[in-house]
């Protein structure tokens, strides 16, 4: 068995002094989509942030096996972390093109890669940000991570918010960028984790209570109605 890409352990991460994430462990193959799932509010965010150190954290998280918990964002990112916040934080007053070139941290950034993915923003290159749609504005975060050959991206909530059509537009451009690196994906659209997930990481209460085949997890009724709070057959 592969070795996991991304290790996380113990994770305790507060907010303003408020505990947000309780204890949480798993373990990130390194190839493919894994979910995270969990109901609103049970730390699938602060998780991700933690992994990030953009919160106050204790516990251990490894890149690769070495120990990254330790390090600032900066440097974490510098390793190989791409992040896709829930919010999405475009540079509303410069263009997509500028956005664009402030996420290249490498010589030959990967441009006809993420033109091909999101042809749309080639049209608007010189367009700003903040006047973009929000589904245009969702394409421009995640085409700045996948500008950069990074070990693993954490997307956070990719299709929140978006109409159906965009919905569609993120997920395949998801699914074709995990064919160069894997995903760490919080998503409450499971008709999209459906399409795209293999492995699931469900969280309740800021810890760890389930993990499994993401599609053997949203096909158990009782299950995903006790830890999600929705029917399996709930599209978001």
């Amino acid at each position: 068995m592969s070795e996991p890409i991304l290790t996380v352990k113990n994770l305790r991460g507060s907010i303003a002094g408020q505990q947000v994430v309780e204890d949480v462990s798993f373990e990130v193959p390194p190839t493919g989509i894994t979910a995270v799932l969990g109901r609103n509010g049970v730390g699938k965010t602060s998780t991700l942030r933690g992994i990030m150190g953009l919160i106050t954290r204790r516990g251990e998280v490894r890149l690769a096996g070495e120990r990254i918990d330790n390090l600032p964002t900066h440097k974490i990112v510098q390793r190989g972390v791409g992040y896709v916040p829930e919010d999405r934080e475009v540079f509303a007053g410069l263009t997509v093109a500028e956005n664009l070139a402030l996420a290249e941290r490498q010589r030959e950034p990967r441009r006809e890669f993420v033109a091909g993915l999101f042809p749309d923003l080639v049209q608007r290159r010189d367009q700003r940000a903040g006047t973009l749609s929000g589904g245009q504005q969702q394409m421009v975060s995640v085409a700045r991570a996948l500008l950069n050959d990074n070990q693993i991206l954490l997307v956070d909530e990719p299709t929140k918010g978006l109409a159906p059509k965009i919905v569609q537009e993120v997920a395949d451009a998801l699914k074709e960028a995990s064919k160069l690196v894997p995903i760490l994906l919080v998503e409450q659209n499971l008709e999209v984790v459906r399409q795209l997930a293999e492995g699931a990481i469900v969280i309740a209460g800021g810890r760890v209570v389930h993990t499994g085949d993401a599609n053997e997890i949203l096909a158990d009724e009782d299950l995903t109605r006790r830890l999600l709070g929705v029917s399996a057959e709930a599209h978001a």
